[in-house]
């Protein structure tokens, strides 16, 4: 039996994961959709493994892989996501995922990256091993992407899902203006010139899930 903590933005999708989990003879010790919440709920209940969800609404699974990594965490991810993305693969694990599994790849897979991440050992079913692959042998003179921090990527999420900068300020704590300095910041980086080149640009690279 291993502890699993779920995070996921759909609650129905939860409810599916957890039923399933547990008729496997697994013990599911938390839900969340919020990544800040997850982390700390994860730790709290000793939770061996999370099965996390890359698309989490306005926020993204990248920031709780970071959080994890950060706190040195003992609990050990598991990517559980749509993104076929070879860009999203390779980010999870240079952030510390210890398996990526596509949502549709079926029950038996899900449960077999399951118990070996829990187990110790990494998950990679062979069509994502695969896009990590490709990901490994892309041009990377131009990857632009790589110069930018979490919070820049963050950001860049909630920019993609329409936030006016008061609304990202809120929600992150920072002042309007710190969030308008850091979206010329980003532009700057990437080479883009106003919010709908940067939403493209996003967009057509894989950085977010749209």
């Amino acid at each position: 039996m291993t502890r699993i903590y779920l995070v996921d933005d759909q609650a129905i999708l939860r409810d599916g994961l957890q039923a399933l989990l547990e008729s496997a003879g697994h013990e599911v010790v938390g839900t969340a959709s919020d990544p800040t919440q997850a982390v700390v709920e994860a730790q709290q209940r000793q939770a061996q493994v999370m099965l996390l969800d890359l698309g989490l609404g306005e926020r993204s699974g990248f920031e709780v892989l970071h959080e994890l990594r950060r706190r040195d965490a003992t609990v050990r991810a598991v990517v559980l996501t749509m993104s076929e993305q070879p860009r999203h693969v390779a980010e999870a694990v240079r952030l510390g995922a210890a398996g990526y599994v596509l949502k549709d790849a079926g029950a038996p897979e899900l449960l077999q990256a399951i118990d070996a991440v829990a187990a110790g050992r990494r998950f990679f079913g062979p069509q994502v091993a695969d896009l990590a692959l490709q990901a490994l042998t892309a041009p990377s003179t131009d990857d632009a992407f790589a110069t930018l921090s979490p919070r820049e990527r963050q950001i860049i999420t909630m920019v993609v899902n329409g936030l006016s900068s008061a609304a990202i300020g809120q929600q992150l704590h920072l002042s309007p203006k710190t969030v308008d300095t850091y979206r010329s910041r980003i532009m700057a980086k990437l080479g883009v010139h106003g919010v709908t080149g940067l939403v493209r640009l996003a967009v057509r690279e894989g950085l977010v899930e749209k």
